[in-house]
């Protein structure tokens, strides 16, 4: 995937997908052996580490980050986390953005010929009672409109309105959806950029999981379903990772959010960790930033993650 692109011909923006990963060494437990019907609660670590690497000083360095989770998202809770910054001249504010991602902005005057960011978190799962995460209509219908890497085609529309005569309610559209998704794409590394849309990438029939993602928001919205683009993480993978919660409606008025991955083609489970919610990759990329300079940098990421420990109390 391409780690930049050009806004003016001194100044770059970055964005974030990396270019090499590095799998996790440390001994977590292995999440696949766990006996996931009596855990109550699992506690995971994430650490991530973000380099840009320069050929030459830039400057005025304006970073956003979008890596550490809201304090609680649905059964998941944020213990604690760390940011580091390498530079001494860093300047960092921490918002929260109009989906409510936590999201941080750093301001570097001058970087010799890199700058990295690295961070820790430590995060709970209660599987005990159900979390389910509401949101009202109004913010629910922000997630009906198509967007540029969601916009459809003739064949997204004809897939849409298939699927929605056989499964006219959100949760079997969505999962129906997510089999016609995996079933005719391909995971495929080098053929799409964080640029290309839901229709450029259906045409290759092949793609990463954020073309996945965006395939499957593309047929939902057609539908009239309201869906949202999430990022997280999956463990055993060395990137972050991508997927797709519908919204339906409840008995009470509000709109309950259904998570399924399209990639995988499987709802969510113990292995995944939420990031950040919005209506495409391009509201809530991981890293993404402007500079001053006559040339572009080169991402450099490296991800740990996993299980540290599990409470039992659960019987089903």
């Amino acid at each position: 995937m391409n780690a930049h692109e050009t806004e003016a011909s001194n100044t770059h923006i970055e964005a974030g997908a990396p270019l090499e990963t590095t799998p996790s060494q440390d001994p977590f437990l292995d999440y696949k052996r766990l006996d996931w019907d009596k855990i109550a609660v699992a506690r995971y670590t994430l650490e991530q580490s973000f380099e840009y690497i320069y050929p030459g000083p830039i400057y005025d360095l304006r970073q956003r980050l979008i890596v550490i989770p809201p304090d609680t998202v649905g059964d998941q809770r944020l213990l604690t986390y760390q940011l580091q910054v390498s530079s001494p001249l860093a300047y960092t504010t921490t918002t929260s953005d109009n989906f409510g991602n936590r999201t941080h902005r750093i301001v570097v005057p001058h970087v010799d010929e890199r700058i990295a960011f690295t961070t820790k978190m430590v995060i709970e799962r209660d599987f005990v009672e159900e979390h389910a995460q509401l949101l009202s209509q109004e913010d629910a219908l922000r997630y009906r409109q198509a967007t540029y890497l969601t916009a459809p085609n003739a064949d997204i529309e004809a897939v849409a309105q298939q699927l929605f005569m056989q499964f006219p309610k959100p949760e079997e559209f969505a999962v129906a959806a997510s089999s016609w998704v995996y079933s005719t794409m391909q995971y495929t590394l080098g053929v799409t950029t964080i640029q290309t849309t839901a229709t450029e990438a259906l045409k290759r029939r092949q793609g990463l999981c954020q073309d996945y993602a965006h395939i499957m928001l593309a047929i939902c919205r057609v539908a009239g379903f309201s869906a949202r683009y999430v990022s997280g993480h999956l463990l055993g993978e060395g990137i972050s990772h991508a997927w797709v919660e519908i919204l339906g409606p409840t008995d009470n008025g509000s709109w309950r959010a259904i998570a399924i991955d399209p990639t995988n083609h499987r709802r969510k489970t113990p292995a995944y960790l939420t990031i950040a919610v919005g209506r495409d990759y391009a509201d809530i990329s991981p890293t993404t930033g402007i500079f001053t300079a006559p040339y572009a940098g080169q991402l450099h990421s490296t991800k740990q993650a996993g299980i540290t420990a599990v409470q039992l109390g659960r019987n089903r």
